[in-house]
């Protein structure tokens, strides 16, 4: 399939790329994407971002759409990392994105993965998740998750036994974005730094 188009922030001759992709709903430039990619570039990362094919026709139409199936997503996910090469390179980004970038880490034999807020099941769904892929997998995978994440909250995570290949970033009362409430005391911009230099600390253990 052809690729799709690059958003990239940072050097071409960094020591890792970070390839982020987008959630269900929101593209590859949300406030959300803008903020964690440059922020990964400013801390001396290469960051690429790209879009599944169902977002490019909705930013092409301006027309809403559902996601891609899953194999289309996936095969997205393999003709990007073909053209990077895993060998220094990160895959993840956030919530679906993220997601799909787990179920192929391990056979695409990338340095590691980023998921920024994991949709581990459907939001009121905590008694189905969706985890099978997680108690196995061996690539080094940081997942930055919000305490009160609809799709996976710090009560209901730490309750599973999944992969010690996964560790955690827990943003305080953080929601599927990582942006707490005001009554909590917190920010949206402290969330989402504290949450950077978590990314920046799992890249520097893989370089």
């Amino acid at each position: 399939m052809p690729l799709p188009d690059f958003l990239t922030d940072g050097s071409k001759t960094a020591a890792l790329t970070v390839v982020l992709a987008h959630g269900a709903g929101a593209p590859m430039d949300s406030e959300f994407m803008e903020v964690f990619a440059k922020g990964i570039a400013g801390q001396g990362h290469r960051c690429v971002r790209f879009e599944f094919p169902y977002m490019v026709e909705r930013r092409a139409t301006g027309k809403k759409r559902p996601p891609d199936r899953q194999p289309k997503l996936l095969e997205t996910w393999t003709s990007v990392i073909d053209h990077f090469g895993p060998e220094n390179l990160i895959i993840g980004g956030k919530s679906m994105g993220g997601r799909m970038a787990t179920m192929i880490a391990d056979d695409a034999k990338v340095r590691g993965v980023v998921a920024l807020g994991y949709p581990f099941y459907g939001a009121g769904r905590a008694d189905k998740p969706r985890i099978d892929h997680l108690k196995g997998i061996q690539t080094p995978m940081l997942v930055c998750q919000g305490t009160r994440d609809a799709m996976g909250s710090h009560e209901t995570i730490t309750a599973l036994t999944l992969s010690k290949a996964i560790t955690y970033h827990w943003s305080e009362d953080g929601d599927h974005s990582l942006k707490p409430r005001k009554k909590s005391g917190r920010t949206q911009n402290q969330n989402w730094t504290a949450a950077l230099d978590a990314i920046d600390g799992f890249l520097s253990g893989l370089s």
